[in-house]
């Protein structure tokens, strides 16, 4: 195993400006999947559990939301909770239980609502309740990119080194170019958020600057 005494950031900077693996590329129709945007992991005020990297990711999302709707390709937002009593949350809800812990986010509170700065149609956009970490586990999101037929599918919120790893993860082995723009996903840590884009980079994604996508959604 390699050492280093750089930082998970220094890595990934590192990584940025000496790639050492081509890219999947954009392909011919894409879907916008949008995991976990909800007050539990982005309010910072009100939660502990919540992060923020860019002060701007939301805005960025907004932006690539407009972008897909004007395409008619698909928007999914996808988010978590459970019922009262927890015993929907399985496995995953047995380590701890605080009002923090996973299987206290639970249907109708506050920390399963959507952050209000969201720009989200209610009559067009695709909303799917998950209760695992990738946004495919025992979603309809596959069948919904087989209706549309996409082949690129570009993954925004968090957490980086949770669930958008696991998304990434299956959405690359369904054989979907599978696109994270940096600007869009927030960890807790810097550390966790650096690694996971360093390692997302080199094996299960292309790791790109928003405007990139934006640019692809505006070619004619």
């Amino acid at each position: 195993m390699e050492s280093s005494d750089r930082t998970a950031r220094q890595i990934y900077a590192h990584l940025k400006s000496n790639p050492s693996r081509s890219r999947f590329g954009f392909g011919e129709r894409g879907i916008l999947v949008n995991v976990d945007l909800q007050k539990v992991y982005t309010r910072t005020d009100l939660f502990k559990t919540a992060y923020e990297t860019d002060p701007n990711q939301l805005a960025h999302i907004n932006r690539l939301a407009a972008g897909f709707r004007a395409r008619h390709w698909p928007v999914v937002w996808t988010y978590v909770a459970y019922m009262k009593s927890g015993e929907d949350c399985g496995i995953w809800g047995t380590r701890t239980d605080t009002p923090d812990s996973l299987q206290n986010i639970t249907f109708g509170t506050e920390r399963a609502e959507f952050d209000d700065r969201l720009d989200i149609d209610r009559d067009r956009d695709v909303i799917y309740c998950k209760k695992m970490p990738s946004a495919f586990f025992e979603t309809a999101l596959q069948s919904l990119c087989t209706w549309h037929k996409v082949d690129t599918v570009v993954l925004t919120g968090g957490s980086t080194s949770g669930c958008i790893r696991a998304s990434a993860v299956d959405s690359l082995s369904r054989g979907y170019r599978t696109i994270v723009p940096e600007q869009c996903v927030a960890d807790k840590h810097e550390s966790y958020h650096f690694a996971n884009l360093t390692d997302l980079a080199l094996k299960y994604a292309d790791v790109v600057d928003v405007d990139e996508v934006a640019d692809w959604l505006a070619a004619d």
